[in-house]
């Protein structure tokens, strides 16, 4: 029956990406931010369902803009898990903007996108960053620019950090796990890495039952005179403890 059950659940996964399109393209110009935001959060929510995910919030509340959050990298699955807990807007690679489908999902949902591999691209996103927390937005940024294997946390780049020392706004970090609910041991389905491929990655993640995405946030914190490598490395210690304390 476990074929049949992936078979449905990529179904409605299909149906509900469809859908998500469909509201951006034919109401989200016309909707006020908050409106927009309710509806991203929405879907993402109901996307986890659809998985047989269940959302898992532990720590502080989730900071009201204007407010950076910085949180560990495991999966394309974060960004959905993120989105679920509450609205913010992600800090992405440009490659995802073309995606078919995927792209026009992340742009509708406010995502704001960088050519990694341009140091002048990267100021633009910072300028461009600054200017949308002065603004009160809540954004997100995955630090570590790369995936990891759920158990080790590799360094954080501080580059992104300056947007909240620029903006003088705090930063929240934020801890992600995904758990095995029968046997509380860190799940590896979600994982996307090394020879993982994208599909064979949401083919796990829809076979695995019981499974929790856990977010576990901190205290928000200021820079208090840091600068950026300081407080990435002071971040990167906040996370950790998070991820062992949930």
């Amino acid at each position: 029956m476990k074929p049949v059950r992936v078979s449905l659940k990529v179904c409605r996964t299909v149906l509900h990406l469809l859908r998500g399109g469909w509201i951006i393209w034919r109401h989200f110009p016309a909707l006020p931010a908050a409106q927009r935001e309710r509806h991203v959060h929405v879907w993402a929510g109901q996307m986890l369902q659809i998985f047989g995910i269940r959302l898992v919030r532990q720590g502080q509340d989730l900071a009201p803009g204007p407010v950076l959050l910085v949180a560990n990298h495991i999966s394309w699955l974060d960004i959905l898990v993120m989105h679920a807990s509450g609205y913010c807007r992600f800090i992405s690679k440009a490659d995802v903007k073309r995606w078919p489908l995927i792209g026009m999902l992340a742009d509708g949902a406010g995502t704001l996108f960088i050519e990694r591999e341009s140091r002048r691209d990267a100021h633009r996103v910072v300028h461009h960053m600054v200017e949308r927390l002065q603004a009160g937005d809540v954004l997100a940024v995955f630090p570590e620019g790369t995936t990891g294997d759920g158990h080790t946390l590799k360094p954080f780049h501080a580059n992104l950090i300056q947007a909240a020392i620029s903006a003088q706004v705090p930063v929240q970090p934020v801890a992600l796990r995904f758990v095995d609910a029968r046997s509380g041991e860190i799940s590896m389905a979600p994982r996307f890495i090394g020879d993982d491929t994208l599909l064979a990655s949401v083919l796990r993640t829809l076979g695995a039952e019981g499974l929790h995405a856990e977010v576990i946030l901190g205290e928000p914190q200021h820079h208090a005179g840091r600068d950026r490598r300081t407080w990435a490395a002071d971040l990167h210690a906040s996370v950790m403890a998070l991820r062992q304390q949930g």
